[in-house]
């Protein structure tokens, strides 16, 4: 077998364990949704955010260690390990009842997630440079894993519990179990072990590229990219419920519309990163997160303001009120009823409706210019579901090239230590997936807006940005400042 084929061979395997992997891992977002749904236990908002997170915080802080381990021992060895072990957790998981021991054995098998530390550097091993964008864009396909959780755990979760509605939910984990075990033999019999051979071999050498701040900047861009696409890959499914009342598949089925383009187009944002560079893509990135999270953070709302009134204009005594108009003196004096719309709910832009409700009664003395009736005006924003889901798609695609652009650094930065560096950045990244839900939860709290989580999002986004480009710009002036001290004397 050519040394291609055995290179494509090993990123199939890779994908295909990162996939299942990453479905493990976004299973409560699903689990215990449905759980607090149903009643089956009573868990808080700030539970719920707790319990969405735990996982992704066990899969997040161990991916340095589990990168180191992929440096050293080779691939293989450390995924046939991780998928075993993270199993086992999953066939206990039934025998859960309560928050705390829900909570312990959610943070055991989140060790699944430390997956994309083994993969970004067993994968890394096998692709010469100039293939590296692409290969690890195909492996980072595998986030289209939370795809099948909101896709296929609700219907499953429906049809487990027909018979038994109390305890059919408790099958799910298992079948999540045994799907584990089957790849984790897969990957025993077929894949082939390989370590890089440019791997330093002292703790201290291995350790020493996470002094670089360019790792730390590379993981503020993953916290949001990759982070945040996690935590929303589990948020939305009771956003959606909350919001605008969706049954939990139909929430699972929006959610899938969010994190399945996500994870598919991260290869074409490996080739991109390829052709134009991770830099340049990154703008874009971070720019188009800008824009959607600011028309994101708009919540369904109903205002009332005061509108234009009717004055009276002369004085006199009321003689006739009727429902459009006031008569003073014989002199009419019309008033704007309202009218209702029954297209509100379904409209894109606000939508702006106003009236008078008469203050004066029959055979009451008025001066000039005193009220009649007071003016009314309601701007009624409904959030158009549609375009809600459009433009969470669009944040999921922007995203799913943000991953593979970050990615792209690493091995051109830190060729032989792709592992470590790559679990230092998974690791700022995952802890994204991990505070999300608890944030956006005590956010929810505090404003009582479900879109409260978009302002989060538009808030590091902008940071994002911002320490992007001052990057870029005190490069330039470092390299070139006498270039840069002309353009600042010209303008």
């Amino acid at each position: 077998m050519s040394s291609l084929s055995q290179s494509h061979k090993i990123l199939f395997l890779n994908t295909l364990a990162f996939t299942i992997c990453f479905a493990c891992w976004t299973l409560n977002g699903v689990l215990v949704t449905y759980l607090v749904d149903k009643g089956i236990f009573n868990w808080t908002v700030v539970e719920t955010g707790w319990l969405l997170g735990i996982p992704i915080l066990s899969g997040s802080v161990f991916r340095l260690p589990i990168g180191i381990l992929t440096d050293k021992y080779g691939g293989k060895i450390i995924f046939s390990v991780l998928l075993l072990l993270c199993s086992v957790p999953l066939f206990l998981l039934p025998f859960a009842n309560s928050f705390w021991s829900f909570a312990v054995l959610s943070f055991l098998f989140g060790l699944v997630g430390t997956s994309f530390a083994v993969g970004i550097g067993y994968t890394s091993a096998w692709y010469p440079q100039n293939w590296q964008g692409r290969a690890l864009g195909i492996f980072g396909m595998g986030n289209a894993g939370a795809a099948i959780t909101t896709f296929v755990a609700p219907t499953l979760l429906n049809h487990l519990s027909e018979k038994d509605p109390l305890n059919g939910w408790k099958m799910l984990p298992i079948i999540y179990g045994g799907v584990l075990v089957l790849i984790g033999i897969l990957f025993i019999v077929f894949a082939k072990n390989k370590t890089n051979p440019g791997v330093s071999k002292t703790m201290k050498e291995l350790m020493s590229p996470l002094k670089n701040i360019r790792v730390w900047r590379f993981g503020a861009y993953y916290f949001l990219v990759f982070g945040c696409f996690v935590a929303y890959s589990q948020w939305l499914v009771p956003n959606f419920m909350n919001v605008y009342h969706t049954s939990l598949v139909m929430g699972g089925m929006f959610a899938t519309m969010f994190s399945l383009p996500s994870g598919i187009i991260r290869a074409f944002g490996g080739y991109l990163s390829d052709k134009f560079g991770a830099r340049k893509v990154m703008y874009w990135v971070l720019g188009s997160s800008i824009v959607i999270s600011f028309l994101l953070m708009f919540p369904k709302m109903e205002i009332f303001t005061a509108g234009p009134g009717v004055l009276a204009s002369n004085n006199g005594i009321v003689t006739e009120v009727a429902a459009d108009a006031v008569i003073i003196n014989g002199k009419e004096h019309k008033i704007n009823t309202k009218v209702i719309s029954g297209n509100d709910d379904t409209a894109i832009f606000p939508v702006k409706n106003s009236w008078q409700e008469i203050v004066v009664e029959q055979n009451q003395e008025v001066k000039k210019k005193e009220l009649l009736a007071k003016g009314i005006t309601q701007i009624k924003f409904s959030a158009n579901l549609w375009v809600y889901v459009i433009l969470v798609i669009l944040i999921g695609i922007s995203w799913g090239i943000g991953k593979a652009a970050v990615y792209k650094h690493i091995p051109e930065y830190f060729p032989n230590e792709v592992g470590v560096v790559g679990g230092m950045v998974g690791l700022i990244g995952g802890l994204g997936g991990f505070v999300g839900p608890i944030i956006f939860g005590y956010l929810l709290n505090y404003t009582g807006l479900w879109t409260s989580s978009w302002i989060f999002i538009f808030i590091v986004s902008v940071l994002c940005l911002l320490w992007m480009h001052r990057t870029i710009i005190n490069a330039m002036r470092a390299k070139s400042p006498n270039f840069t001290r002309e353009i600042e004397d010209k303008h």
